[in-house]
């Protein structure tokens, strides 16, 4: 089981998988000024050392820098958190949450319909 993250940690995540998985520190921090987060540099080195505490990420030194490498995509990361999710709220019961996303409006009829089209193409490619 995947340990949970914070929304900083989480953000950090995403730009690393925005670049294909690797990115250089100065890479993230780029990215960071684009979207304009004013973070300290110990702030994200911080939260780039727990990340690899977390088994999330690993680090390789290229000369005096360092590079960041995702240990997970952000595919299976999607999918582990949301078997958690969906084992602690709904018991495991997928149709129960479906089912709320319908009720409340979350899950549009239009969205609903693109599902359907997805799940009898996944039919017939298995």
């Amino acid at each position: 089981m995947l340990q949970p993250v914070s929304d900083s940690e989480m953000e950090l995540m995403k730009i690393i998988w925005a670049q294909g998985g690797t990115a250089l520190y100065a890479q993230i921090m780029e990215k960071l000024s684009e979207a304009g987060r004013t973070w300290q540099k110990n702030t994200v080195i911080t939260l780039l050392s727990r990340l690899v505490e977390k088994g999330l990420l690993k680090t390789n030194k290229i000369g005096r820098r360092n590079e960041y490498t995702a240990r997970i995509s952000e595919a299976d990361y999607q999918a582990a958190q949301t078997q958690t999710f969906l084992n602690k709220l709904y018991r495991g019961d997928a149709k129960g949450l479906v089912s709320t996303l319908i009720q409340t409006e979350m899950l549009s009829e239009e969205e609903y319909e693109d599902l359907k089209r997805f799940w009898e193409k996944e039919k017939k490619d298995r």
